[in-house]
């Protein structure tokens, strides 16, 4: 059963965290890179990870674990704690990386987030391990106190939300506390791997776009070009008016001084 503290402090969340659903998405999308135009353009905007919420719940879960080993898995002589740790390190490192190498290759961004989400998937099964083997209970979906504890971790991403709770939970609720965190953040980042795969199917990588920031370039140069010279030919035929011009004059000229100079007597 959840401990008396945690069980009312999640109640509580459970009325005050009632957050309109549309309202949600409105403003899940502040997480991602900004959309831009890759015309001309070769290095793609820099995501900031540590505001992306999934890289926020990983952090949490690193923190976590090292707390819930330290409290509940022997110290030593348990690979376990060194498993649970190293995994749940390694799916936050993956996204920071991912993210950073993002900016020059798709596919490596991709990749590593994938890295990211199987790292946590392991560490989600350790979790599922150690509450089968310490015979305590999996929550189930129907469950009222997994349905408050999904609540509560969607609505907090850092660490700060959830430090002062720990010392009041046991292994069960830290464990299924964990796995929710788990799965919520897979949820979250399959959904911005779908969107990274579709953006890359339009607009390439970044051989794609080198070869579109240069091609542009070209065109831009020889479309100055082909301007210019169709002002230099415009200009030649408008002197070449001119000069007409200036000789008929000049013709007129001579004509009017000879038309003068008879008529003196």
């Amino acid at each position: 059963m959840f401990s008396h503290h945690f069980s009312l402090f999640l109640q509580k969340r459970h009325i005050t965290l009632k957050v309109n659903k549309q309202e949600r998405m409105e403003n899940y999308p502040k997480q991602e890179r900004k959309e831009h135009d890759p015309k001309g353009k070769v290095l793609k905007p820099a995501v900031i990870w540590k505001e992306l919420y999934f890289y926020r719940k990983s952090d949490t879960l690193y923190q976590l674990t090292v707390e819930f080993c330290h409290r509940f898995l022997p110290t030593y002589g348990d690979r376990t704690v060194d498993q649970m740790v190293q995994a749940a390190r390694s799916g936050k490192q993956n996204i920071v990386e991912g993210s950073e190498d993002g900016q020059t290759s798709s596919e490596m961004e991709i990749k590593l987030l994938n890295v990211a989400r199987g790292s946590l998937q392991e560490l989600q099964a350790d979790y599922i391990d150690y509450l089968n083997t310490h015979h305590l209970t999996l929550w189930q979906a129907d469950s009222p106190r997994l349905q408050r504890l999904r609540d509560f971790c969607h609505h907090h991403n850092d660490y700060d939300d959830y430090a002062s709770l720990l010392s009041k939970m046991t292994d069960e609720e830290m464990a299924n506390m964990a796995i929710t965190l788990c799965h919520q953040t897979d949820k979250m980042m399959c959904a911005y791997i779908g969107r990274l795969e579709c953006r890359f199917v339009e607009e390439g990588g970044i051989k794609e776009r080198m070869y579109a920031a240069r091609t542009g370039y070209r065109k831009a140069q020889d479309d100055h070009m082909r301007a210019i010279e169709a002002e230099n030919t415009s200009l030649k035929a408008e002197n070449a008016s001119l000069k007409t011009e200036n000789a008929s004059l000049k013709l007129k000229i001579q004509e009017l001084e000879e038309e003068i100079k008879n008529r003196r007597p």
